[in-house]
């Protein structure tokens, strides 16, 4: 136990919107949303027996869930790192601070959640294969790969929601098929004018792609205009689609609706 995770585009026109004056300069980086894949890696069998016993730390005891199905938080997310890499966690793997797995109080072994931020946008697929963290209201502590995709290694610490997506060995819809049910888009630029994310939408939309959307995001003090291709239903026509578009676009990536 530990005590305190898409024809090619002819969108040539795109690719010279750096070069065609004052007005069509992009925003450069946008330091917002870059999720980890949905699908995170690692073991998850079924959670060990004994990981469901109350227990006690510091004095607090602690009743883990028998079932995880529904359940939802927003509080303080931490991030854990070489101090445990490489030592066991509490449902006997060996702890990989590079891996898609967090840490959580209550919630069974081996439940997939969802975290996300909600001031940068990012979001985050993790396994649950440790307990923690016991250190203040925190509830959750993520590894060292969760904490950047979340981009809150320099902060250490950031307000996040958190919710449970599927659970292994679980009896129902498994992660793998509540993904399939999802929507996702892929985020193909990011942009400071509102006009050259615009003509970006045209033509992802003139390509095939009808309902392309552009998301206004507001980071540190600045707007950003976000141009995401899709929609596309299922994470596996969703990577397709991605992979396609990533020939045109390099920085795109995918996000959940």
């Amino acid at each position: 136990m530990r005590h305190p995770a898409l024809l090619a585009l002819a969108l040539t026109a795109v690719l010279l919107l750096g070069a065609c004056g004052k007005r069509h300069i992009p925003a450069g980086p946008d330091t917002g949303a870059r999720p980890a894949p949905a699908l995170p890696p690692g073991p998850a069998g079924p959670a060990p027996k004994g990981t469901f016993k109350p227990y006690t730390i510091a004095g607090k005891t602690y009743y883990p869930l028998s079932s995880a199905q529904g359940y939802r938080e927003t509080g303080l997310a931490s991030w854990y790192g070489p101090t445990f890499h490489g030592k066991k966690t509490a449902n006997g793997e060996i702890y990989d601070m590079h891996a898609m797995t967090a840490a959580h109080k209550i919630l069974p072994m081996n439940t997939y959640v969802r975290v996300t931020r909600p001031d940068n946008g990012r979001q985050v697929t993790l396994r649950i294969n440790d307990r923690g963290p016991f250190v203040g209201d925190r509830i959750v502590d993520l590894s060292r790969a969760g904490a950047e995709q979340l981009d809150m290694l320099g902060p250490g610490t950031a307000k996040v929601f958190l919710e449970v997506v599927g659970v292994a060995g679980q009896t129902g819809p498994s992660l793998a098929q509540a993904l399939e049910a999802e929507v996702f888009y892929v985020q193909v630029g990011s942009f400071r004018v509102r006009e050259n994310a615009d003509r970006l939408l045209r033509q992802l939309r003139a390509a095939g792609y009808p309902h392309s959307r552009v998301q206004q995001a507001d980071i540190s003090g600045a707007t950003y205009w976000r141009v995401q291709a899709g929609a596309f239903q299922g994470v596996t026509r969703a990577r397709q689609a991605h992979a396609e578009l990533a020939r045109r676009f390099g920085s795109s990536f995918l996000i959940a609706d």
